[in-house]
């Protein structure tokens, strides 16, 4: 479909996986979630299909997500989205197998790296290389990685958020939380579930996320209606909720991303802390959207902080310079 020397990098995240296929882009931007038959073990659907099951399926059919916190949680399951992926932009017949680059955490022990590597050879890899989030997501924001100068990224995905400063091509000093934009989600359902006894699934949490939610009071003042179920008496309901309550749930989430900034600035060699001063803080990955949340590390940090221009591809762009950029 592409030609005999396909190259292919995958963003495998938590929540969503993007594909980038060497001299055409990024061609595949789908969630990271397969639906099952529990009754026979069978594989219904995988992507945007499978997304739309979440909540909304008989009691024999789970829409489940095969990775967690940036890892793989279901291998088995890891390796039939990445074959299905693969075969939707490679074809189908796998004459010539691609080579593949996948991002993963800066904080995945080995045994977890070779999980992913061996799950992209088994779904018909011909190599799997991997690089660092925080790296494909520098190459990905335009940062000119091979300076000998400082550079600060956080990249906060679905799962994971990757904190790091980079120079010379390499992480000096880095984190990695798993406390990123699903731990968001699971904030807001918690909160409004105790706040007002309203029981609402992960997709209804996201949007008031993205609708209505901040990282910090006063960043915005909004409010929405939200429908779910009465945990007390079983029926529909809705809720009035305001952007402050929204602030309120999220606080403990936001300040661990927030210490873990200041904790690698706190450890960032003086010669390349004087850089980040100058050249700012680059926020990507889907979590970077949050309201308010640059400003919120502007204030903690006193450093210029941005959000990339196209944050939720940052790191598959990356990756796909990375490609180009080796043999």
């Amino acid at each position: 479909m592409f030609g005999i020397s396909t190259s292919v990098g995958i963003d495998l995240g938590t929540a969503n996986v993007l594909v980038y296929v060497k001299g055409k882009g990024i061609v595949l931007r789908e969630p990271s979630v397969v639906a099952i038959d529990k009754d026979d073990d069978t594989i219904l659907a995988i992507g945007s299909d499978a997304r739309e099951m979440i909540g909304r399926t008989p009691g024999n059919i789970v829409a489940i997500k095969p990775l967690r916190d940036g890892v793989i949680a279901d291998y088995d399951m890891t390796e039939s989205m990445i074959r299905h992926f693969l075969q939707k932009v490679v074809g189908r017949s796998f004459l010539f197998r691609p080579r593949v680059m996948i991002c993963v955490p800066t904080g995945v022990t080995v045994v977890e790296k070779r999980a992913v590597q061996e799950a992209a050879e088994q779904a018909g890899a011909k190599t799997a290389e991997l690089i660092e989030e925080p790296i494909a997501a520098a190459l990905g924001a335009g940062i000119d990685i091979a300076e000998p100068v400082g550079s600060m990224i956080v990249d906060i995905g679905g799962g994971t958020c990757d904190v790091a400063v980079i120079s010379l091509g390499g992480i000096v000093t880095g984190n990695s939380l798993r406390v990123a934009g699903n731990q968001f989600d699971r904030d807001i359902e918690n909160f409004i579930r105790k706040q007002h006894n309203l029981l609402v699934g992960e997709r209804t949490a996201e949007n008031i996320k993205m609708t209505i939610g901040a990282a910090f009071s006063g960043a915005r003042k909004e409010r929405l209606d939200i429908r779910g179920r009465d945990s007390v008496t079983g029926m529909p309901k809705t809720v009035d909720v305001t952007t402050e309550e929204i602030v309120e749930a999220l606080s403990e989430s936001v300040g661990k991303i927030v210490s873990c900034v200041k904790d690698v600035l706190e450890q960032t060699p003086p010669e390349l802390a004087a850089d980040i001063m100058d050249r700012g803080i680059i926020l990507t990955g889907g979590g970077a959207m949050l309201y308010g949340l640059a400003e919120l590390i502007r204030r903690e940090t006193d450093i210029p902080t941005s959000v990339a221009d196209d944050p939720l591809s940052c790191v598959a762009i990356g990756t796909g310079r990375a490609l180009e950029l080796s043999k």
